[in-house]
């Protein structure tokens, strides 16, 4: 009796066994359909965040570099026209500066990336050094329109600074608070370093005018 149980035991597992491996020879011919896969929306938002993220530094550096060009003007004439002229000059200046700069950069990145594409046998979207010209020279020229508004309209010497910084201050906030929610950093402390890094440019420019000024230089 125990032998027979042994052997019916036996005989049961071996149909359990045979069963599972039916299962996997029955997996193997009729595969579960994959999962959707997410790589290629991972890669898309990241791309459209790097892009975002390089418009924000472009308008932050129009803006920064216009105001202290024009703070600086303004250290040494009160005149508004002459601090609104050099302000739309660094504007033309600035935004072709950064256009030819984004074309050579992304034109090198491309031939960096076919040459892997050729290497690997795969093709993958390319990126397109005009499109990155165009979305920097705008970033920057949005950045700069900040300070020329605000200064184009203001009669007053000392109403026409303070107009300046603290709308440059509000828009450097929100430059940080941007590139915070992009990068994921506390939103404080972002806002804060973008902040006092305009007010040090904007004030180096301007003291060291002031001085070149004082001087007679």
């Amino acid at each position: 009796m125990a032998a027979l149980m042994n052997v019916d035991a036996a005989g049961h597992n071996l149909s359990n066994n045979n069963k599972l491996v039916v299962g996997v020879v029955d997996d193997a011919e009729n595969p579960r359909p994959p999962l959707p896969c997410t790589a290629m929306d991972d890669d898309d938002l990241s791309a459209r965040a790097n892009w975002l993220r390089a418009a924000v530094l472009g308008a932050n550096d129009g803006l920064v570099s216009t105001a202290s060009l024009m703070l600086g003007v303004g250290a040494v004439k009160a005149d508004a026209r002459a601090m609104v002229i050099s302000g739309f000059a660094g504007l033309l200046a600035g935004a072709c500066s950064m256009a030819i700069g984004e074309f050579v950069s992304v034109c090198s990145q491309r031939d960096v990336e076919l040459a892997q594409q050729l290497d690997r046998d795969e093709e993958k979207a390319l990126p397109s050094p005009v499109q990155a010209a165009a979305a920097s020279a705008l970033a920057f020229s949005v950045g700069a329109l900040v300070p020329l508004l605000a200064a184009g309209f203001i009669r007053d010497y000392r109403l026409r600074f303070a107009v300046v910084i603290a709308l440059a201050t509000a828009t450097l906030a929100a430059f940080g608070c941007v590139g915070a929610v992009l990068g994921r950093a506390p939103v404080l402390r972002s806002c804060a370093r973008v902040v006092l890094g305009g007010w040090a440019a904007m004030g180096v420019t301007f003291g060291l005018m002031r001085l070149f000024k004082a001087t007679g230089m």
